[in-house]
């Protein structure tokens, strides 16, 4: 009875440091230390299941499973880029959802096709099955399509997609249901695995890139549910609470996000938006449209003689990794009396919070990084915007051109400014895979080159004047 107490009060202490951390991760300055008080939250509801008895004499297996997954995944949250950060969730992500399959599959054949269990575990088990195996099948297109190991474009069958996708799931869902009425065949098992999986494969890879990071956070928050789904079966209290808080935070971001993109979910499921190129030049059929080229000097002598400027940083900033050159940057033109700030669209980047992150890094201060209600309101008063690698969310065409796939979508007003100046190395679209008529407005240069390099000369010109 004591050791029954003891393993509950741990979980209840774990679960309340999940939320106090998940609340801490509302603010950059502590939001290291909320990820460090969810760890730490997660390694007691860790223990604490280790010690239940039914755990039995797996040490060896438990313990070779640790090994193996601080080996993969120590180094790679090492090593990977912050560019790279939107694929490694996504990547981490799918393997969450393919985990709870592969347990919902060996329970299924530990006992005996939930001959022995209530309906409701043989329900939640199915369920975690089919959600879990849609999820890391879609998490893996998500990753190929950012690591640009599958094309950015929606891979579509046309107008046999939806079909397709709604018959497979519901081959899928038989087979649940087959197996929750009394069947005990693991090739109905293995059936729903295999269309599960084709489910993930069929909705995912008609998505375009632009929509990604919403997919990602979408199938995030669907691990969650499959993870809580599997911890009632499992009559485990700390795979409920986990998946419920993850799927709960998850679905919540999707919708920011949505609303942020002017997207709703079911639009994005649908898929066919996001080509990820688009034109490199003109408006269509080959056009090359005019655009106003200038230089780092000529840059610097106009953001030195501004009295404010806007810094719009965008993935190009990320790829980059010009964000310690761009603080250099601003730290020069406000030693010059030059009023700096950012401009943070939600969804700049391929994560929320992408632009955010890289600056705190360089030591950006954070009052100086205004979202885009804030700044929106401010570019008309605005001498000089410098655009870094941004594209779609600062795209006029969301609020003039009715015929354009991004039309609605809230965007940064970036043309209101007296001058634009765009850090870019062609011409080439963004993900949404369109032209960005900012390019060719009248008051915006264009200077052409990585973003490191230009910012670190247009240092170098302002250390001059």
């Amino acid at each position: 009875m004591h050791h029954e107490v003891f393993i509950n009060t741990l979980y209840i202490i774990s679960f309340s440091l999940m939320i106090y951390g998940l609340m801490k991760l509302t603010g950059p300055q502590t939001a290291v230390r909320g990820n460090w008080i969810a760890a730490i939250g997660m390694t007691l509801a860790f223990v604490a299941t280790l010690l239940k008895d039914e755990m039995g004499e797996n040490w060896l297996l438990i313990i070779a499973g640790l090994v193996v997954g601080a080996a993969v995944g120590v180094p790679a949250a090492l090593k990977v880029k912050m560019t790279a950060m939107p694929q490694m969730v996504a990547l981490f992500n799918g393997v969450g959802g393919g985990a709870v399959a592969l347990i919902a599959w060996a329970e299924f054949r530990n006992t005996d096709g939930y001959a022995h269990e209530p309906k409701y575990m043989a329900i939640a088990s199915l369920f975690a099955a089919l959600v879990g195996s849609v999820s890391f099948w879609g998490s893996n297109v998500a990753f190929g399509k950012l690591q640009e190991i599958l094309p950015g474009k929606p891979i579509t069958l046309g107008k046999l997609q939806q079909p397709v996708n709604v018959l497979v799931l519901l081959g899928a869902v038989a087979c649940g249901v087959a197996i929750a009425v009394g069947a005990d065949s693991e090739w109905l098992m293995v059936g729903l695995l295999v269309l599960a999986a084709l489910v993930g494969l069929f909705v995912v890879l008609p998505i375009g890139g632009a929509d990604m990071p919403v997919v990602i956070s979408m199938l995030n928050a669907a691990t969650g549910l499959s993870a809580a789904a599997m911890g009632l079966a499992l009559n485990n209290t700390a795979l409920i609470v986990a998946g419920m808080l993850v799927g709960a935070s998850g679905s919540i971001l999707t919708n920011l996000m949505a609303k942020a993109m002017n997207r709703s979910i079911p639009a994005i499921v649908a898929g066919g938006f996001g080509g990820g190129g688009g034109s490199a030049g003109g408006a269509g059929g080959g056009e090359t449209r005019p655009v106003q080229s200038t230089s780092a000097a000529d840059a610097a002598i106009q953001m030195a003689y501004a009295s404010n400027v806007v810094v719009v940083p965008g993935y190009g900033m990320a790829v980059a990794q010009a964000q310690h050159a761009v603080k250099e940057m601003a730290e020069l033109l406000e030693a010059k009396g030059v009023q700096v700030s950012y401009a943070i669209h939600p969804v700049a980047g391929r994560m929320p919070g992408h632009m955010n992150v890289l600056l705190a890094e360089a030591d950006v201060p954070y009052e100086q990084l205004k979202e885009m209600d804030e700044i929106n309101s401010q570019f008309a008063q605005t001498d000089v915007s410098l655009v870094i690698g941004a594209n779609d969310v600062t795209n006029p065409a969301a609020e003039t051109n009715p015929n354009s796939p991004i039309y609605g979508m809230p965007v940064l007003k970036v043309n209101q400014s007296k001058s634009v100046i765009v850090l870019k190395r062609s011409m080439s679209s963004g993900f949404a895979g369109i032209d960005n008529e900012l390019f060719y407005d009248s008051k915006t240069a264009m200077l052409f080159g990585d973003a490191k390099a230009s910012v670190s000369e247009i240092v170098e010109e302002l250390k001059q004047l």
